[in-house]
């Protein structure tokens, strides 16, 4: 198989890398959009006077409309109470409606599901780009964007009697100090850095 994302080899419908960014999205949710809730009350110069977020004559609004054309209010909740329906519907169909919950229930109940999400669920992929999708909504809004990785180079490690070399990207976020690499597994902590670019292929970037 391979993953609707990227292509690259998987057992599921994801690979490892795309499994484990969708597990961090759904993590990451309920706080982003606490944090949302926050810039949807507009910026006061003094008590009682509201600073207006479009510039025109009129009654102001009490609710930061910038931020609303961002991130329609409530919409995080909304989706992922419907993904959490679907994924029960899918696999559990004889079983009614899941008891009320927030944004948080939702959320923690679909990284509990993930095993089989990325094993069974025909629509994984759609739900992965979806929580993709909200967090760059709200990071869009709360100025926190997502943290690139930096490329370290190839795992190095030997992964058959043949003498395999594993030959994944390996890179780090920041403040990771031990590296894992997704495709092995094998751990480069600190002590094994030099190790890792000692036996770079020469032609490596």
């Amino acid at each position: 198989m391979t993953c609707e994302l990227c292509g690259n080899s998987a057992s599921g419908s994801l690979c490892n890398r795309h499994r484990e960014r969708l597990a961090e999205g759904l993590q990451e949710l309920p706080g982003l959009y606490d944090e949302v809730g926050e810039y949807l009350i507009p910026r006061r110069a003094s008590w009682g006077e509201i600073i207006p977020t479009r510039g025109a004559a009129g009654p102001q609004s009490p609710v930061n409309e910038d931020v609303i054309d961002t991130v329609t209010w409530g919409r995080a909740a909304e989706m992922m109470r419907l993904w959490r329906l679907d994924v029960r519907r899918v696999r559990w169909p004889h079983r009614g409606a899941p008891p009320p919950g927030d944004l948080a229930a939702d959320c923690r109940w679909l990284v509990q599901q993930l095993d089989w999400i990325v094993a069974a669920y025909p629509a994984a992929g759609d739900l992965a780009r979806e929580v993709e999708e909200l967090n760059k909504q709200a990071r869009s809004v709360v100025g926190d964007p997502r943290p690139r990785p930096q490329r370290l180079g190839t795992c190095v490690a030997v992964t058959d009697e043949q003498g395999t070399v594993c030959g994944a990207v390996i890179s780090r976020l920041p403040g990771e100090t031990t590296l894992i690499c997704r495709w092995c597994g094998t751990a480069y902590g600190p002590d094994r850095y030099l190790v890792l670019k000692a036996y770079q292929p020469a032609d490596a970037p």
